[in-house]
């Protein structure tokens, strides 16, 4: 099955608290929803930008991306 890397930015001097922030609501909306969340977590692209992600199934994608708006996906290949 393929899989997608959901992605969500935040930027400035508190986005990677945001980030983690955000994170925590990601796993909360896959138990209540009751999707399969593969992996999640974050990362900082530089001093100023960081990202929040979530893994999921490629079939789950149009529901998922159309409930939570990412800024942008990517496969996983």
């Amino acid at each position: 099955m393929e899989k997608i890397k959901l992605l969500w930015d935040f930027r400035g001097p508190n986005g990677n608290n945001t980030a983690i922030h955000h994170e925590l609501h990601l796993k909360e909306f896959f138990k209540i929803e009751k999707k399969k969340l593969i992996d999640s977590g974050t990362e900082s692209l530089n001093e100023m930008h960081f990202i929040a992600y979530a893994i999921i199934d490629k079939k789950d994608l149009e529901e998922i991306k159309t409930k939570l708006k990412p800024n942008r996906g990517k496969l996983i290949v």
